[in-house]
């Protein structure tokens, strides 16, 4: 966190919470000389630096004092968030005892929730899901907490996302879904866990890729194993191509293999009527795709 230097009061503020001096915050704050609710130049408080350093004492000391708890800063971000981004379980619960709303936002459209949930603070989402934190809230771009949890491979806070009623198949504006962005990263635990609770394994983007698509171009092996459990098209998609036309270009030999294991189509031209070999020049992807019979053998 950054912040501007104000007067030198206002400044040795902010330093002992940042530090968690609480002896100096003390003695600056009764002086009589400072106000609880000083800001810099960002409108930061001592409040929110305090709580992203997870300072519980200095914490404790300014809300008493008579800080505001729910005071944002330019950005739109709170002391809650702050310390939901960073972690700090018993400062979020302390907030909440003295009257932290869940409701703000920041000018992305970010949440407390959001902030957990994208960092993988498990703790956090418990506490925040318990006060009344809501599942359903999206960013400026229409990511939802759970689309943050899948891209960033939190399979706990997914969980605990699904199991407050969180939409397992809600999109971003881009149409990109939750099961799209986790397997494109790689996240096969994800990706099963998203596919038992009723993904989409054939919903695709708006340049038409699928997240069998994504994982073949990438070559993430466990990624495809899980995705294939489920019977995703192996035929031509909506941006032209095929799975197994993206794992000839993502060039990794296992990737083709599994896919022409589970019936992918070598002689199955894309919408430039390129077949798979057409897309490669490395020999050993190509006599795998010249092998007939490698779907019966090993």
């Amino acid at each position: 966190m950054s912040f501007k230097k104000e007067t030198p009061l206002a400044n040795a503020v902010f330093w002992a919470a940042r530090n968690g001096n609480l002896a100096l915050l003390q003695l600056l704050l009764n002086s009589g000389r400072v106000d609880v609710d000083c800001k810099d130049g960002y409108g930061t408080t001592a409040l929110m630096v305090a709580s992203y350093g997870g300072h519980h004492e200095c914490v404790r000391e300014l809300i008493m004092q008579g800080a505001d708890i729910n005071r944002q800063r330019e950005t739109g971000s709170t002391a809650l968030f702050f310390a939901s981004q960073q972690g700090h379980n018993e400062i979020v619960k302390l907030l909440f005892e003295f009257g932290a709303s869940t409701e703000s936002r920041t000018k992305d459209g970010g949440t407390a929730l959001s902030a957990a949930c994208q960092s993988g603070h498990t703790k956090v989402v418990d506490t925040l899901l318990k006060n009344g934190a809501n599942v359903h809230d999206q960013l400026n771009d229409g990511a939802t907490a759970l689309f943050l949890a899948s891209q960033e491979g939190h399979v706990t806070v997914l969980r605990q996302l699904l199991s407050s009623g969180a939409k397992v198949n809600q999109p971003r504006e881009d149409g990109t879904a939750p099961l799209w962005m986790a397997a494109q990263m790689g996240h096969d635990e994800v990706v099963k866990v998203l596919l038992l609770r009723g993904a989409d394994r054939d919903a695709d983007g708006k340049d038409g890729s699928t997240a069998l698509f994504k994982a073949a171009h990438k070559g993430h092996f466990k990624v495809i194993e899980e995705l294939l459990k489920f019977s995703p098209s192996l035929c031509l998609l909506n941006n032209g191509s095929t799975a197994l036309h993206a794992a000839v270009m993502g060039g990794d030999p296992k990737t083709v293999i599994l896919l022409l294991k589970a019936n992918a189509d070598p002689a199955l031209p894309n919408q430039n009527n390129e077949l798979p070999e057409d897309l490669t020049k490395n020999d050993r992807i190509l006599r795998i795709l010249r092998q007939p019979m490698l779907s019966g053998g090993s």
